[in-house]
């Protein structure tokens, strides 16, 4: 993986905003409806190349496909595991609250009102059926991963990229959103899961491409699950850890970066679980890069947690200098002086800039406007590039 060795390098989470006719048909797609695969096909191929470019011409060293063959982060993989099935049950998980819709009633109610406002307004296809594992786990999406690594190769010939990434889910998450209703414990679940994600995990390093885990669960579960002690939810993140490792099997960890946020969520926020409370767990992740939030207004200070936990020898850290949440486009110099403060605390050739979460993570819609998440990006690197200027002056 390359380091910021001579400069600050930058990069981002990998959600980028999609080109709006492409929203219909992928959501189609991860529903398993109609659509027409010829033309979904050359127009991703496309979109693509499109991505690319402009992340090169922002100034981004580290660049991937936008996940714009993907509905979300992590609905893509209903078409590519083997062993589910259609249920009208509720999602567990889904069916709940957090702690904050709790502080926050009013305003969660009034944002869940928007939003389906939105979602109608983007004409969303209906028809997400709920999956449930009623069979073995199995891959089944060898073809799509294939897909995805020659988009992004024929989209980067010729382009100055320092290095390129695909992003995938952990198989904790897929745990979230598809109940287990076949296998006799949680645990045997978990592992069926780990080990067929371990295959499209191997395809992407195996085709030169840096591998991006997202895994938001890993912290957001504490929110979400209102009632848990910190020691509950350190346990469950020290367990779900183990299983994305299992996942890693045969993967060096030189290629691999982990990625996790709070999710998007752009609404009120006192109840995220704190960077100190899980970095030591985070840490036993079997990667080089860790992508994190570190510039919203929640998280921006817990830069100085790296004043007393030690970045492990050869890690790279990925904060976030700009952030998703907040609409203002961030001013280079503000970037600057974040990427400075995670150089003091952790080295500069260590530090990789990014942004706190992915700009467009849903078929819904683009949750950061097209034109907002590019002028962040550009700022991105032109905040690099000063930093870069004091960092090695």
């Amino acid at each position: 993986m390359q380091r910021s060795v001579e400069r600050i390098l930058t990069t981002h989470c990998g959600s980028l905003p999609r080109p709006r006719a492409l929203l219909a048909p992928l959501h189609a797609k991860d529903a398993g409806l109609p659509y027409d695969r010829h033309e979904l096909a050359a127009g991703v191929r496309q979109s693509v190349r499109d991505v690319v470019a402009r992340q090169v011409e922002l100034g981004i060293d580290v660049v991937d496909d936008g996940e714009h063959s993907k509905s979300s982060f992590a609905t893509y993989a209903r078409a590519r595991i083997g062993g589910l099935e259609v249920t009208e049950q509720a999602r567990p998980r889904l069916a709940g609250t957090s702690r904050d819709a709790l502080a926050f009633p009013a305003v969660y109610q009034e944002m869940s009102v928007m939003f389906g406002a939105r979602t109608a307004a983007n004409e969303k296809p209906r028809g997400m059926a709920t999956l449930i594992c009623t069979g073995p786990i199995t891959y089944i999406g060898q073809h799509e991963v294939q897909a995805d690594i020659e988009n992004l190769r024929q989209a980067l010939d010729g382009k100055p990229a320092e290095e390129a990434f695909i992003t995938a889910i952990s198989p904790t998450n897929l745990e979230m959103y598809f109940a287990n209703a076949y296998y006799g414990s949680d645990e045997d679940y978990l592992v069926a899961l780990a080990e067929a994600m371990n295959q499209e995990y191997r395809a992407i390093v195996d085709a030169g491409f840096l591998l991006q885990i997202d895994d938001p669960r890993l912290i957001t579960h504490f929110n979400r699950t209102p009632g848990l002690t910190l020691d509950e939810c350190r346990a469950f993140i020290a367990r779900h850890i183990e299983v994305v490792n299992h996942a890693l099997k045969g993967i060096p960890e030189a290629r691999v970066r982990f990625h996790t946020c709070y999710s998007v969520n752009v609404a009120p926020r006192v109840h995220d679980l704190e960077l100190k409370h899980y970095v030591d767990l985070m840490l036993a992740i079997k990667a080089q890069a860790y992508s994190i939030e570190a510039s919203n207004p929640r998280h921006e200070h817990e830069w100085r947690v790296w004043e007393e936990v030690k970045l492990p020898t050869g890690k790279i850290l990925i904060p976030g200098v700009v952030s998703h949440c907040v609409y203002q486009v961030e001013h280079p110099e503000l970037v600057a002086q974040r990427i400075e403060r995670f150089a003091s605390v952790v080295g500069r050739d260590n530090v990789i800039a990014g942004n706190d979460c992915g700009f467009a993570t849903s078929a819904a819609g683009d949750e950061v406007h097209p034109d907002v998440a590019w002028a962040k990006l550009k700022s991105l690197s032109d905040g690099a590039r000063i930093a870069s200027g004091r960092l090695w002056s």
